[in-house]
Parts: structure tokens; sequence; C-alpha cells
């Protein structure tokens, strides 16, 4: 299951999304999940279906490698779509003790999991197609007019791209281990609550020591290359928006404005 995470993988490739400059596609993809939260009608879905199509398409990012990333939450989309299915007020429609199922309810549930779906597919667009060294630039180079107000730019963005860079890395990990644990004859599908949770444990202990022995790996790494924080620090390649960056926020405007108008 851990092995479909897309987010936080970048899928190496030359293609016109991947060209971008970094911090138009944060932007663009911080945008994006505004937008769907403002949408409210199945039409409106269909044109962030398209959009997102249309992203995937000059991504040139294959189809099933980015729906793959939907597998290891799909339990979090059926668990939200209960929930909302079963806690949203309004006329009921069908009625087993307790339980009611409103006309409103499975019209709140259907579309938060799909807004799920595509926040998910929209997310991992951005880390699919931008590295981590040009995320890190991007997301410092956005968060710099904040140091005049002490804020660490360079520090956060360090940390977000780590955090990121290493998910899919901690997901392989579990997945070994949970793996490992079962050839020994471990047990984590049968039991109540309670025995799962204590089953967890010799999934947990291993996983801990092996992010903090990875976390002391990278910061000597990082030390051995004399890395000092960003005081001082000079790129190879500089971060410059190109007409190609422009033509992508005049779509994408034009696409949050049919949001809006229409939606």
């Amino acid at each position: 299951m851990f092995k479909n995470l897309t987010i936080g993988q970048h899928y190496p490739i030359e293609s016109t999304i991947h060209s971008l400059d970094p911090r138009s596609k944060i932007l663009i993809s911080i945008a994006f999940i505004v937008s769907l939260f403002l949408i409210d009608s199945l039409v409106g879905f269909l044109v962030v279906v398209a959009f997102l199509a249309l992203v995937i398409i000059l991504s040139k990012v294959p189809f099933t490698q980015v729906l793959r990333g939907l597998k290891p939450i799909l339990l979090i989309i059926f668990l939200t779509f209960i929930i909302n299915l079963f806690m949203t007020p309004g006329e009921t429609i069908w009625s087993f003790g307790f339980l009611d199922i409103s006309r409103e309810g499975i019209y709140q549930a259907s579309f938060m999991g799909i807004r799920l779906a595509l926040l998910i597919v929209g997310t991992s667009m951005l880390t699919l197609t931008t590295s981590p060294i040009m995320l890190t630039d991007g997301i410092e180079q956005l968060l710099s007019p904040f140091k005049k107000i002490g804020l660490p730019a360079h520090e956060l963005a360090m940390m977000m791209t780590i955090a990121l860079r290493f998910i899919p890395t901690l997901m392989q990990e579990t997945e070994k281990i949970m793996k490992a644990q079962k050839a020994r004859g471990a047990d984590f599908e049968t039991g109540g609550i309670i025995a799962r949770a204590k089953n967890l444990i010799p999934i947990l202990v291993p996983l801990f020591i092996s992010a903090f022995r990875r976390a002391d790996e990278l910061a000597v790494a990082m030390e051995s290359r004399c890395y000092h924080g960003g005081d001082g620090r000079t790129r190879m390649k500089q971060l410059k928006l190109t007409f190609t960056d422009f033509i992508s926020i005049v779509i994408f405007l034009i696409y949050g404005a049919v949001i809006i108008v229409f939606f």
C-alpha cells in the first residue's frame, strides 16, 4: 500500500510543467487548493478534472502514476464520506435507529470525497514535477520577504522540503518492517482496537530508530559539505520567471475566474 504513495516523490522527465519556475507552481498549487473549497456543483468539479487532466498531459507523467497516489488514502476518503453522510442534518430519506441519511448528507459526503481525491492528485503534481532542491529554493524565495520580521525563511524551507522528501522513504521503511514482522508471525489484522494498537509497537519502535538514524546521517552529510544555513549561500541555478510561467499563470487565472464567476 505504501509504495503507491506519490506525495514527496519526484518523477524526473523533461516537460512543460517540469520546466516551470517552482515559485509559480507553488502559488498555483495553493490557489488550486483554495478553489476546490469554493466549488459546490458537479459541473464545477468537472472543470477541475479537465484542468488537472491538462496539467497531467503537459507534465508527461503517466496517469497511472498519478492515480496510484489515491490508493493509500482510500480509507480516509471512505471514512470522510461515512462521517459526512450520517452527521449532516437535513431532509431525512433513510433512517435506521439513531442513524439518519439526509439528502444534504449525500450531497456533502459526495463532494467531500471528490474534494479529497482531487486535492491529493493536485498536490502530488507539485512534488512529481519539482525536484526537492528546486522546491526548497522556491519556498525560500517566497518566504524571503518575511526575513525582515525575523522569519528564518531558508531553515523553514529546508525543513518542509526534507519532510516531504522523507515521506515516501519512511512509508517504504514501514512496509519493510511490517513484512519482516509478519514473517516472524506478527498479526496486525485480527483482534480489537486495543490489541491492534499493541501490535503496532513492534513497528513503531524500529521505525523511530530508523528515522533518528537517517536524521543523524543527514546531519553528518550536511555538515561534511559545510552547510551552515542560508547566510551567504549561492546557487548553481538562479530562479527566473520565463514566458512559459506567465502563460501558465494566465491560464490558471482564467480557470480561477471561471470557478469564481460560474460556480
